[in-house]
């Protein structure tokens, strides 16, 4: 996450040129001026359109023309922000269901060795989800407390080992029935938050509204 004084708007200003968004639409928008500025000299000084009675009021059709397309374009920032909102509120769960299933494990009081595998699992699938949305399959090197296949997905892979030791743990007496139950909520609330993120990186803009 970027940090940044969202009141220091007068520095930004001088700044706006290292903006990511300004690097990658510079190309573009130089294109469209050019384009512009091409159709405006052919308009003026080769076809004369202003002589002619019957384009003189063009200039009313490029105002109305302009109120739709800005119109398009708030539907489109505000159908972004949405998306972005909602991004981040998932990845706000993702920090407390971590934290929650983390403070419970610690009151049980487990073993040293099982603690080190939580410890170790619990950050990791934060790691993978981020590696899994961005379309990597790297999951680092493979511990002795999680094997992953690389081909697979690898976020379901580590819930899963987490899940698996919890149940193992109740089989084994550690863990009683309520514990369980206690810590469910937490291993579904992983796979429900990477299904959210999956369905934002997976459901573009509507077309009518990227085209402008």
């Amino acid at each position: 996450m970027i940090n940044y004084n969202p009141k220091d708007w007068f520095n930004f200003i001088f700044h706006v040129h290292k903006a990511d968004t300004i690097r990658k639409l510079w190309p573009l928008m130089l294109s469209v001026a050019v384009f512009s500025g091409l159709v405006a000299y052919l308009e003026l000084y080769y076809f004369r359109v202003y002589i002619n009675d019957t384009v003189k009021n063009i200039s009313m059709m490029h105002s109305l023309l302009g109120f739709v397309i800005s119109m398009l374009l708030v539907f489109r920032t505000n159908t972004s922000y949405d998306r972005w909102w909602e991004g981040r509120r998932l990845l706000g769960q993702l920090t407390n269901v971590s934290r929650n299933l983390a403070i419970k494990l610690k009151a049980l009081r487990l073993d040293k060795k099982e603690l080190e595998f939580f410890n170790y699992a619990i950050p990791k699938y934060a790691f993978a989800l981020k590696e899994h949305l961005r379309e990597k399959q790297y999951f680092g090197k493979n511990s002795l407390l999680i094997e992953v296949d690389g081909g697979k997905h690898i976020p379901n892979q580590v819930a899963a080992s987490i899940n698996s030791r919890i149940i193992q743990l109740n089989l084994d007496g550690k863990l009683t029935g309520e514990q369980l139950l206690m810590l469910t909520p937490e291993i579904t609330a992983f796979t429900d938050i990477c299904g959210g993120c999956e369905r934002i990186k997976n459901t573009p803009i509507p077309f009518s509204y990227s085209a402008f």
